[in-house]
């Protein structure tokens, strides 16, 4: 069939090895995704994929919803500690279930297929894909900045550009994991050095005596919650990575040692990194000169390297390069095992017999993201995108203290004290609640239907198992002409 049935009636796969799912034949090596993912590398997808076009876009946005530079840093400071106790708590589901597929199986195991379902129809059509163009047409936007000096870019070859970042993406990724995940750690390298140029820029700044931005810090401040609720979104949108590891799981080197210490060091790192990102920029110019600059790094640049300013766009460029192919990477996973658990097309759960990639599901993901380049812009983007995401990572935090509360008996190698999920889930129902109450929009409403649109397809295609017989010889086809095979679970 097209769509894969439910393999297994135990709901967390504790009691079978979970080698028993589709195989190539009887009796033949069974095909699955290599476990490449060791803790260099899962530092650097984490790090990576969040350090990518935020801290250069997102700052100006975070300051004017806030009204003040201390209370943005504040702003800064605190998506941080809440992205690290979203990642803690993303832990330890990891090491109860330890599938891929992040919140898409954790749903699944938790909740039940249909809610499941919503979370993969609604991250796969539109959310990842989103996410991925946003970064792209930042990507681009720096790359051809040169080559356009004292003008706005053609939006013609912003697009361009982006579009052709995907598709090098789309190839580096379906070629090899071990590629991918090097072109990770080299762009996460050359990322970092980059902020610590600004940071060691803003500290020299800061010792000349330019701290006229950080006098009467206060003063302004913005309190409506829906402001303060915008404010973090933009915020949260640079921190927004921080659960990738979650998504390629089956593909970690002894994943419940590399998760949680993977996350440990890699958060910790880029919160205090863009806390200094952000006092250096402050440094470098008034609050009124960082509202009005269309790009915050290179207006840095221009006012404290001069000549070398190009550094920056090219940092920038990298920076957002290395990120979106963190966020393919991850991206194509949730696409990847939702269709090995029936929730897509059978196709999709494939991999390459000879590269062992998701290949099916990573040109899928392509393809949507190309479609998403074609209009959209970024501010708009990181508000529905940052409010979807937070619906369903409330959901996934309120199962980890369903299973903590309910089923204490499972095996886990790693316990987050129970405060820690609560907090979260508190930010959550606040971040999703605080913009409706305050500052009601239509486009929320389009989200919503969106999302339950799902129903159309879930009923008659998952629950009913409705198959048209055309789509099993187009997966044949498809199947023969990308060479790919079904894959089995890898529960390590």
């Amino acid at each position: 069939s097209t769509m894969r049935e439910r393999k297994t009636t135990d709901p967390f796969h504790l009691g079978d090895p979970l080698h028993s799912s589709t195989d190539l034949s009887e009796g033949k090596e069974k095909l699955r995704l290599k476990q490449e993912v060791g803790l260099i590398s899962g530092v650097s997808l984490i790090a990576g994929t969040m350090i990518g076009s935020g801290i250069f876009m997102s700052p100006e946005w975070v300051l004017h919803h806030m009204g003040n530079p201390a209370s943005s840093l504040l702003i800064w400071a605190a998506c941080g500690l809440l992205a690290m106790f979203g990642a803690l708590s993303y832990a330890e589901l990891g090491t109860i279930i330890k599938e891929s597929g992040g919140e898409y199986i954790y749903i699944l195991r938790i909740f039940g297929s249909f809610p499941a379902f919503l979370f993969a129809y609604t991250s796969v059509i539109l959310v990842r894909p989103a996410g991925l163009a946003a970064v792209c047409l930042s990507f681009a936007e720096y790359a051809i900045a040169p080559f356009y000096p004292g003008c706005s870019s053609p939006q013609v070859a912003i697009k361009c550009t982006a579009a052709a970042c995907i598709l090098i993406l789309t190839i580096i990724n379906c070629l090899n994991v071990r590629l991918a995940t090097s072109v990770m750690n080299v762009f996460t390298a050359a990322k970092l050095l980059a902020l610590l140029v600004i940071v060691v820029g803003g500290l020299v700044l800061l010792a000349n005596g330019q701290t006229q931005s950080f006098q009467n810090g206060f003063q302004g401040t913005t309190a409506g919650i829906g402001a303060v609720g915008v404010a973090f979104y933009q915020g949260l949108w640079s921190y927004d990575g921080w659960n990738n590891l979650n998504y390629v799981t089956e593909e970690l080197k002894k994943p419940e040692v590399t998760l949680p210490r993977a996350l440990m060091i890699a958060i910790p790192l880029v919160t205090c990194l863009y806390l200094l990102v952000n006092v250096s920029y402050l440094a470098a110019m008034s609050p009124s000169e960082l509202l009005s600059s269309g790009a915050v790094a290179v207006t840095w640049g221009d006012k404290v390297l001069g000549s070398w300013a190009w550094l920056i766009s090219l940092s920038v460029a990298l920076s957002t390069f290395g990120s979106s192919n963190g966020t393919f990477f991850s991206g194509g996973r949730v696409c990847y095992i939702a269709a090995r658990e029936g929730h897509m097309p059978d196709i999709l759960s494939m991999a390459h017999v000879r590269c062992l990639t998701p290949s099916p599901a990573l040109l899928f993901t392509s393809a949507m993201s190309l479609i998403m380049i074609i209009s959209g812009s970024f501010t708009s983007i990181v508000n529905f995108f940052s409010f979807m995401a937070w619906l369903f990572y409330g959901m996934t935090i309120s199962g980890l203290l369903y299973l903590k509360i309910k089923k204490p008996e499972l095996p886990r190698s790693y316990k987050v004290p129970i405060i820690i999920p609560i907090i979260v889930l508190m930010a959550a129902v606040y971040l999703v609640l605080a913009p409706i109450i305050d500052q009601p929009q239509i486009e929320i409403l389009y989200i919503v239907l969106f999302i339950f649109s799902g129903i159309i397809f879930y009923f008659p295609l998952v629950h009913f198992k409705y198959h048209p017989r055309c789509l099993q010889r187009v997966t044949l086809h498809l199947q023969l002409l990308l060479e790919v095979a079904p894959t089995t679970r890898d529960a390590n």
